[in-house]
């Protein structure tokens, strides 16, 4: 209630559903949709009570650097660029825990140029490359090897844990429930429909 209406959360739905079922005691992994459902009905009590704000992008991270909202979800490498010019910003992962995501590259399974797109991801996931994308996104780098190149580039980055998480941190987050296109289908018209989009 003290921060209600400072509050945002993000329009994207494995990201809010899973921190509202985390924050309830519902697992975000491995659930029914009736789980999922009681999850968005917490969701729209607390838009219709005045307590979120909104839902948005990344756009977000303006209103927080300029103080029109308190709290809000997150990600974590929009926190990082934002510690820049405000380093009393942080970025709390919930004792209930948080959501883990990745960016991938895949090959089509029919892929003209293969071995160039094996080349691509060769040369991206070598440690030094690695830590040089990591200082550029500021998001976690899943390359061995990463962190101790990143020391030689920036030490105060190699040690941050948005960016190189410990095992403890790691621990406490989860990635949404894998759904097929149908389950898809059905979350993401409740969670629109729950969010006013």
């Amino acid at each position: 209630p003290d921060l209600a209406g400072k509050v945002t959360f993000l329009s994207e739905m494995r990201d809010t559903a899973g921190l509202v079922m985390a924050a309830m005691g519902l697992d975000p992994v491995n659930h029914a949709f009736s789980d999922f459902e009681k999850a968005m009905a917490r969701l729209k009590a607390a838009t219709d009570s005045g307590q979120i704000r909104a839902f948005t992008g990344n756009e977000y991270a303006n209103d927080l650097a300029v103080g029109n909202i308190a709290a809000c979800v997150a990600w974590s490498g929009d926190i990082i660029q934002l510690q820049l010019d405000n380093p009393d910003l942080k970025f709390v992962v919930p004792a209930e825990g948080a959501n883990l995501f990745s960016d991938n590259m895949l090959i089509p399974a029919k892929a003209a140029h293969k071995r160039n797109a094996e080349a691509l991801m060769d040369y991206v996931y070598r440690p030094e490359v690695a830590a040089q994308i990591a200082a550029w996104v500021n998001y976690i780098s899943p390359v061995t090897g990463a962190k101790a190149e990143m020391e030689k580039l920036d030490p105060d980055m190699a040690n941050n844990e948005l960016i190189f998480p410990s095992e403890k941190m790691l621990a406490n987050t989860f990635q949404f429930k894998i759904l097929n296109d149908e389950e898809d289908k059905a979350y993401q018209e409740l969670f629109q429909k729950t969010i006013g989009a």
